[in-house]
């Protein structure tokens, strides 16, 4: 059974911090799981210390080794020489550093990082100083390049075939961005295991993290409430226009209906006045013709007398 922590079961690897707890509503905290961190025998654990004592590691990098805890996080995680590993979002690769030795000759390490044609400039140079680490040293031949954005139609990698995936400080990223988001990104990770597969994660660390992560994430929701109700306006007001211009247009029919009303009165006026004149030449012409009938009658009667 895959697991998964953090709504469907995960387990969420913390360094040096208590055990991580999430407020339910009306309760007291509830552990996120009960599920317990695999135990690894000595020639893995062994395999571990010897990638983190890797000659191709950086010096800037190793003098991290005691604020991050590679050992003791590695595993804690459970990872195995022979493992499928997704790594999410790795950054500059400092645990890329660990994870490349360590699964060099048996496993593969798959690094879904930043979408190469983001619009976001700092997610571009990201991935791009990271695929130049990779050509510095033969280690990093057991690499693959992936992807990890937002979109629910891009998948990691191949379904069903990762053993862990595993991500370092990264989930308060996802849920500063949005609660949709994550979810999306959770299940994105939850398709690639395998069966007996697990997510595991490394969240920052602080007595308050869950405090400020419930903060950033009460801050998003609230601007995107913010965000909503401005697009909504916008609407409001776009439609306002719409009504003011139809308004406008139906004055000016209106206009044109009364000067089109106005100009056949005058028609109706002018034809009225044409029939009138039209019959008084008529009375006119008739009057005339029974005066030329009363002379011709004389004439007749003249003549026969």
């Amino acid at each position: 059974m895959r697991h998964l922590l953090l709504g469907a079961a995960c387990i969420f690897a913390l360094s040096m911090v208590p055990p991580v707890v999430a407020q339910t509503t009306g309760s007291s905290p509830a552990p996120l799981s009960t599920t317990q961190p695999p135990v690894l025998d000595f020639e893995a654990t062994a395999a571990i210390r010897d990638a983190v004592g890797s000659t191709s590691r950086s010096i800037s990098n190793i003098m991290r080794d005691a604020h991050r805890n590679p050992q003791a996080t590695l595993e804690f995680f459970g990872i195995r020489e022979d493992h499928t590993v997704v790594e999410i979002w790795p950054g500059q690769g400092w645990y890329t550093e660990v994870l490349a030795p360590l699964l060099h000759d048996e496993g593969k390490l798959i690094a879904a990082h930043f979408p190469q044609d983001s619009d976001v400039e700092f997610f571009q140079k990201a991935r791009a100083d990271y695929e130049r680490m990779l050509q510095r040293r033969d280690v990093y031949d057991v690499v693959e390049m992936a992807t990890l954005d937002y979109d629910p139609g891009n998948p990691i990698a191949e379904p069903g075939t990762a053993d862990r995936v595993v991500t370092f400080r990264n989930v308060h990223n996802w849920l500063a961005v949005g609660m949709d988001e994550t979810r999306t990104v959770f299940a994105k990770m939850f398709d690639v295991l395998k069966p007996g597969g697990a997510f595991v994660a490394k969240v920052f660390q602080g007595a308050n993290a869950w405090a400020v992560l419930k903060d950033r994430l009460q801050a998003k929701t609230l601007q995107a409430s913010i965000t909503e109700a401005k697009v909504q306006e916008k609407k409001l007001a776009d439609k306002s226009t719409e009504a003011e211009e139809d308004l406008e247009e139906a004055h000016d029919a209106a206009k044109s209906a009364r000067e089109s009303l106005a100009h056949a009165e005058n028609a109706l006026t002018q034809a009225l006045a044409s029939a009138s004149n039209i019959k008084d030449a008529c009375e006119q012409a008739g009057t005339k013709r029974k005066s030329l009938e009363d002379q011709l009658a004389r004439v007749v009667s003249q003549r026969a007398a």
